[in-house]
């Protein structure tokens, strides 16, 4: 076991891949010789060399386009995008080639492509630095998405993300990057795609969330719990696919439900799991289920974004009056 914080995690499973799989590469703005703005591929350029660890133009277009090619040719791209804001001039190729292709060609060729980029606000970033654009990625057939909470769950994610022959838009909470550390296995494992996890059994509400949300929500359950509340959490992990067991289990137990998430309000991800729990958990239902997210608006400039995000104050306020409905 080795402490890591998330960027430690996710080069270290970058790192173990490059050594196993041959065929994989790695490639972005500025992920080469600085290691990504965030230093998440830091040295692995001088391990693995120049033509496997490199520096791609700044043309998101071209760095999802080429992965399109590299796939068919039988490689394994792993691509980094600077900031999630930055994605949108490789929307035509994400969903016009990678999320189509093996549907296309009918099964011939697969895009075992992994899209990493930093996600979310909480750093006092601009706009396009800070968006939380996870549900419209989910809503490409094609693609799935997976964002990782804790060191431990960034390196067993991105190991099965790389070994899927299917596209994955891999998400990293940038607020929480170097903000967590744990104990995690130095050798390699990995956590499959699709599976929640329970981090807390709990009671009285159940409480859905991912990625730095996670970190608002526990520190919510510490004034729940001094408030004689019996929280369950959630864990989602993956947002598609998404785990509806999972879910649908904790409401028949609990009776209600939060969902937290960082994007905004209006169809959004906390939409879709308010209506899986009408779907398969309907009967189970002792008040309505709640959504604790951001606003219909663009991500406010520093000075507001406080006014935007989450925190333990009004998670909380949302779990009295679910349970207290």
């Amino acid at each position: 076991m080795k402490i890591m914080n998330l960027v430690n995690a996710i080069n270290d499973a970058l790192d173990i891949k490059l050594k196993e799989d041959k065929n994989m590469i790695v490639y972005g703005q500025d992920v080469g010789v600085e290691g990504g703005v965030f230093r998440v591929t830091e040295g692995l350029q001088v391990k693995h060399g120049k033509d496997r660890v490199f520096d791609a133009p700044l043309a998101e277009s071209g760095i999802a386009g080429t992965a399109v090619g590299m796939a068919i040719a039988g490689l394994r791209p792993v691509i980094e995008m600077q900031f999630s804001g930055f994605i949108y001039p490789a929307f035509n190729q994400i969903i016009s080639h990678i999320a189509r292709m093996h549907n296309r060609s009918r099964g011939r060729y697969r895009m075992p492509i992994v899209v990493r980029m930093p996600y979310g606000g909480g750093i006092n970033a601009l706009e396009h630095h800070s968006e939380s654009f996870e549900a419209g990625f989910a809503h490409i057939p094609g693609l799935k998405v997976v964002i990782p909470s804790t060191p431990h769950d960034a390196k067993g994610l991105l190991i099965s993300a790389i070994e899927s022959d299917d596209p994955i838009i891999f998400m990293e909470p940038k607020r929480i990057y170097r903000a967590i550390k744990q104990e995690v296995q130095e050798e390699k494992f990995a956590i499959p795609i699709g599976k929640a996890a329970v981090l807390q059994q709990g009671t009285d509400v159940t409480i859905v969330a991912y990625g730095a949300m996670i970190r608002e929500v526990q520190k919510a359950m510490v004034l729940a719990k001094q408030a004689g509340i019996s929280v369950e959490l959630i864990d989602l992990r993956t947002i598609y696919p998404i785990d509806r067991e999972t879910i649908a289990q904790s409401v028949k137990k609990t009776g209600r439900i939060i969902t937290v998430t960082e994007g905004v309000r209006s169809f959004g991800v906390a939409s879709e799991i308010t209506q899986i729990v009408s779907e398969d958990a309907f009967l189970s239902l002792e008040a309505p289920p709640k959504r604790v997210t951001g606003f219909d608006t663009i991500v406010p400039l520093p000075r507001g974004e406080h006014h935007y995000m989450q925190d333990a104050y009004k998670i909380f306020y949302e779990i009295e009056k679910t349970v207290n409905y």
